[in-house]
């Protein structure tokens, strides 16, 4: 039996995502239903896609019996309220990063989804990759001897995006970003919990973080460093350095497809899209799909690739970045 999406969103990560479901076998999985808050632009998404359902309202994908899972894509703001929605219902729940504003907001979700006894997984596409999957390898079979500095950049010039830079749409480098570098340094150490962490950035005006550098530091002397920016274009590549070598993922470090082991560079090619894609290399989500299909095939109701626990640390050292630097979304204090 294929597994039946349902769609929250019909803005352009759901665009990619649907372009990226297009290179999965239609027997694994099929797009059953698209909603959107406005029917319109549900009935246009579904024509475009080939989607044999559109609803106007969330509401109706939340009562949807047509459906397996939620692919979550509604701005990162909403994910708490829509969240909850879907949850409470009893679905299944695939949620764009980040998870929600703060890490009390998803607490929220993990207990919904504990209560209601369903999957839930914080889509961080990059712990799916091939590239990441070999990443995890290697460390295990400590490849480079034992790490003692992980290195993570990402920067992209965004200034000119609304929900980049606008406080009430969740703006700032860290939450849209910051992100990709947070979550692969815990990759690599475990999900284990820094002992400290020192951050500083620069704000805009609007108060949210344009630029950000951070700094942690882990048990036996093991350190990572990561910068993050909005507003200037970073190398964006991720090094872990061991006493017996390095593994360095060549950007998009977030959804890569070349890895560098002292020296030796392999490719893991991504399929080609069928219609033009709205960020780099989307049809990468295909690996966070075909996840989430073995996820509940086996019964899990969470992603060992990205556990909850993780979800919940990243938000934590989120908070703690945010706090540091000086950012505040109304969030906070609800």
């Amino acid at each position: 039996m294929a597994t039946r999406w349902g769609l929250c969103g019909a803005g352009k990560i759901s665009h990619d995502f649907s372009v990226a479901m297009k290179t999965l076998p239609p027997g694994d999985h099929q797009i059953a239903v698209i909603a959107s808050r406005s029917m319109e632009r549900a009935k246009d998404f579904a024509k475009r896609h080939g989607i044999p359902k559109a609803y106007g309202s969330y509401e109706e994908l939340a009562n949807s019996p047509d459906i397996d899972i939620v692919y979550l894509g509604v701005l990162h703001t909403e994910h708490w309220r829509v969240g909850l929605l879907f949850l409470k219902a009893g679905k299944n729940v695939l949620c764009e990063k980040p998870f929600a504003m703060n890490s009390r907001q998803v607490k929220d979700l993990i207990a919904a989804a504990k209560k209601n006894n369903v999957f839930l997984m914080e889509a961080i596409w990059s712990r799916c990759f091939p590239v990441h999957a070999e990443v995890r390898r290697l460390l295990a079979e400590e490849a480079v001897g034992e790490v003692k500095l992980v290195k993570a950049y990402f920067g992209s010039p965004q200034l000119h995006i609304s929900r980049s830079v606008e406080k009430e749409l969740g703006g700032g480098a860290l939450l849209d970003i910051g992100v990709y570098c947070l979550q692969f340094v815990l990759m690599v150490f475990n999900g284990e919990r820094p002992e400290s962490i020192q951050a500083t950035g620069v704000l805009l005006d609007s108060g949210v973080d344009e630029s950000v550098v951070v700094v942690m530091k882990f048990s036996r002397k093991r350190m990572a460093f990561c910068a993050f920016s909005i507003a200037a274009r970073l190398p964006n590549d991720a090094v872990i350095s061991g006493t017996k070598g390095s593994i360095k993922v060549l950007g998009p470090m977030h959804c890569p497809t070349t890895l560098v082991v002292n020296d030796k560079e392999t490719e893991y090619p991504l399929p080609e899209p069928s219609l033009p894609l709205n960020f780099t290399n989307s049809t990468g989500l295909r690996y966070e799909a075909e996840e989430v299909r073995q996820c509940l095939l086996k019964g899990l109701k969470e992603s060992p690739r990205m556990p909850l626990a993780d979800s919940v640390l990243l938000t934590e050292i989120m908070d703690e970045i945010r706090k540091q630097v000086g950012v505040v979304f109304s969030q906070d204090s609800q």
